[in-house]
């Protein structure tokens, strides 16, 4: 009997149920531009694949054919997670580490002989940098798929000291998920 007993205890934890939390089967790749930084003349592209319901990972790169940006090029890899009620969507924080480009528009002061302040321009050198960072953001779906964001970090080079110490990161996005 006590086998019986104990036979029939160990058997019964093969039909128990476990908790398991439901996933939901939503689309995972994201497809987006920078809308705030075309109106100022440059563009981002932006392409994210979620990897579940809290996380994603993405690159976006950024270029610019004018002079009002420090930057002209940056490849950026970033990995978000996801604070919201619907799949990967809402309050979002972000490391990033970006791969950037920079002009650096040289000046040279001296002094003359009269005591006076010269200031020359010096021809622009161009730089290559590489920073890690942080940023903050949120994002909101639609049911259609199309994606807005909202987000801005800030990140430090590393590796140039003619480099810009801080880069930015941040914009306006408009996309779309499939």
């Amino acid at each position: 009997m006590k086998k019986l007993f104990v036979l029939l205890c160990l058997t019964s934890s093969l039909f128990g149920f476990s908790q398991e939390k439901e996933t939901t089967d939503f689309k995972r790749n994201e497809l987006k531009g920078n809308a705030l930084f075309l109106v100022l003349g440059a563009a981002e592209l932006t392409y994210e694949r979620l990897l579940n319901e809290d996380s994603g990972v993405g690159v976006s790169l950024f270029f610019v054919a004018e002079d009002e940006f420090e930057t002209n090029f940056s490849l950026t890899p970033y990995y978000r997670a996801y604070f919201g009620k619907k799949p990967a969507a809402g309050f979002f924080v972000e490391g990033f580490a970006m791969l950037n480009s920079y002009v650096d528009h040289g000046y040279t002061t001296y002094y003359n002989d009269n005591g006076t302040t010269v200031t020359n321009f010096v021809a622009d050198e161009v730089g290559t940098d590489f920073a890690l960072g942080f940023g903050l953001g949120s994002k909101w779906i639609h049911r259609k798929g199309f994606v807005f964001e909202i987000n801005a970090g800030i990140g430090r080079n590393l590796l140039s000291d003619n480099s810009p110490e801080v880069v930015g990161r941040g914009g306006i996005t408009l996309g779309y998920r499939f």
